[in-house]
């Protein structure tokens, strides 16, 4: 009897020690894989730890969140897409300054007016008071659709006026389909992933370039490609510290 129950517990502190040394190799290997997320996930702060609600899914998320504004999940989805449009709009307000200095316009007499003065120009092809109701009128349209594909993502991939024709996109603010990818660029999860990690680098490079251009202009009252001349021509002196005028109080 002494020799079964002494077989018994040398048994026992076996399967002990064996689930002892798994437990031991799984949290090895979970703290493993977890370093090699935190080193492979880029960080706009390499060594520090992301906020939880930063996971690393939304693209162009680089772990930055130091006032934690995106703790709320309803509030960082407002903000993923308003960063988003403003993004987009930047990139092509940056083109809008820049284009007229460096193409002109081949369908008026004489050259664009800078960005700056181009709501008082008066050779578009109605009045400004008229071109502004229209751009109300259609960018509200637009923004209302978009308003109502936040609140409820889908329901408005259909065209209005043509119910065969729908938007294949299942992200907010990505539609898909071939109004919104004609050249089929994404023709992958991954490649898609990455094309949109790449517009969204872009578009922050364009607001800030855009707020470049607005204080270029209050400041030397010239656009961006003529303050890049200035600058190339004479490197040494056209810089912001020859142009900079310190506040008065």
């Amino acid at each position: 009897m002494t020799a079964i129950v002494s077989q018994q517990t040398f048994r026992t502190g076996l399967m002990i020690r064996a689930h002892r040394h798994r437990s031991l190799g799984c949290r090895s290997a979970r703290s493993s894989v977890r370093t090699v997320a935190a080193a492979v996930r880029p960080n706009y702060f390499p060594g520090s730890t992301p906020p939880k609600h930063l996971d690393g899914t939304m693209p162009g998320d680089y772990g930055f969140d130091p006032l934690g504004l995106g703790e709320d999940k309803a509030a960082l989805a407002w903000y993923q897409q308003a960063e988003l449009m403003h993004a987009r709009w930047a990139m092509l307000g940056v083109a809008g300054m820049a284009a007229p200095e460096i193409f002109g316009n081949p369908l008026v007499d004489g050259p664009l007016p800078n960005w700056a003065d181009a709501p008082f120009y008066d050779g578009y092809i109605a009045d400004a008071n008229t071109l502004f109701v229209v751009q109300m009128f259609l960018m509200n349209w637009a923004e209302v659709r978009r308003w109502q594909d936040m609140k409820n993502p889908g329901s408005v991939h259909a065209d209005p006026y043509d119910e065969s024709r729908k938007c294949t996109g299942t992200d907010v603010g990505y539609p898909g389909g071939g109004l919104f990818n004609p050249m089929g660029m994404a023709k992958s999860a991954e490649e898609e992933k990455t094309l949109r990690t790449k517009e969204i680098a872009n578009g922050r490079l364009a607001m800030v370039a855009a707020m470049g251009c607005f204080i270029q202009h209050d400041v030397t009252g010239t656009g961006p490609v003529a303050n890049l001349k200035a600058h190339l021509a004479d490197p040494a002196h056209a810089t912001i510290f020859q142009n900079f005028q310190p506040l008065s109080f």
